[in-house]
Order: structure tokens, then sequence, then C-alpha cells
């Protein structure tokens, strides 16, 4: 008895962890992060939208599960998709001698990794830290709140930063 709960209990971590896993990986390792933002820039101020740069890794579950909540809600990607050039930039794992050679990449969003990750920075069309924003201010349970990202969100669109 004691042998099969145990089995059992086995075989749902498992399934667990591969739910987890089984979110699309949004992070490309090989870009150099810099170029990334400087294209995204570029990109923006002929738009006239501002930029926001999802800052984690395909390491981070909280990090994989916003970008795929923001994909799956209509009212999110719409706004998204009419206000900003949306960036998933690449960060390693802290404690990692990768991580550290990442110090150009914080310097340039003000050290946005302070937060945790995912972490969203917020750049102007021509590539100025507007805002940094925590993302577990955005939680609800095991995932995002709509209203909660639907208005940090709104808050940054360029026409409400310019009123």
């Amino acid at each position: 008895m004691k042998k099969n709960i145990l089995i059992l209990l086995l075989a749902l971590v498992s399934i667990g962890m591969n739910a987890q896993t089984a979110l699309p990986k949004v992070y490309n390792e090989s870009i150099d992060p810099i170029k990334q933002i400087e294209q995204a820039v570029s990109k923006a101020s002929g738009s006239k939208k501002n930029i926001i740069v999802q800052l984690g890794g395909n390491w981070c579950i909280w990090c994989l599960r916003f970008a795929d909540f923001i994909t799956k809600d209509a009212d999110i990607k719409a706004c998204i998709d009419t206000n900003y050039e949306y960036i998933h930039v690449n960060i390693p794992r802290r404690g990692t001698p990768q991580y550290e050679a990442a110090a150009p990449l914080q310097k340039r969003l003000n050290n946005a990794g302070r937060f945790g990750y995912p972490v969203l920075v917020v750049l102007s069309p021509s590539g100025k830290v507007l805002h940094i924003q925590d993302s577990s201010f955005l939680e609800s349970g095991n995932s995002y709140d709509q209203a909660k990202v639907l208005r940090f969100l709104k808050n940054w669109t360029p026409e409400a930063v310019n009123k």
C-alpha cells in the first residue's frame, strides 16, 4: 500500500514538472541582448511605440508563464500590439559566470534584475528607461491578474506618458 502511494506521488510530481516545462520557450539565448534592445529602439522610433523588455530566461517558470499569459488574453495582446514593441531579453541564471558577464545589460536597464524575474522594463521610443515593473505585483495565484497587467500596460502607453 505504501509503495503504491509513493509511486502515485512520484507520478503526480513528474506530471507537474512536465506541465511546467510544456510552456513555449520565448527567450533566444543566442542573440546579443544589447543589440536586441537597439533593434527594438530602431523599430519603435519609427512607429512611435514604447518598448517593453521582458527580462528573464527560459530557466524561469514565471517568465514563461507571463509570456504565455499575455499572448492568450485578447485585451492584453491588443494593448501590447497597439502601444508597444515587446521583446523577451535573455538574462542568464543568477550565480553563473554568464550572469556576471551580463553586467552591461543590467547597467543598460538600470539594474532591473534587482526586482527578480521576470521584470518588465518600459523604454521610450528613443530607448530611455521610463519604468521598471516588478512582475510579482501583477501575480495572482500561479498566474497573473488580467486587471493588474492591463492597468500597468495602460499607464505606460505613449499616450499616457506624453499627456
